[in-house]
């Protein structure tokens, strides 16, 4: 674990802070609280990403239909009719 630390004060839940004492103890919350926090700051992070990458994959996917159909001619050029 990284030793360049900030302390925080937080308010959760009751029954939050119990299950948190009994799945991590006493002397161990701050190590379950920063995994946790960790796991969803990487998901939120992955969500973003995709998302980004989802935008960049139509964008191209319009720009390559719209080349497509600009040399459709030329695709064509020099087939013979059946």
């Amino acid at each position: 674990m990284n030793t360049d630390t900030v302390r925080l004060n937080i308010t959760i839940p009751k029954e939050l802070a119990q299950a948190l004492n009994k799945f991590a103890g006493n002397r161990k919350r701050s190590r379950f609280i920063v995994e946790a926090v960790r796991k969803q700051i990487d998901q939120k992070r992955k969500e973003e990403l995709e998302k980004v990458l989802e935008e960049g994959y139509r964008a191209t996917a319009k720009e390559s239909s719209a080349l497509a159909k600009e040399f459709e001619g030329a695709d064509l050029e020099g087939w013979d009719d059946y």
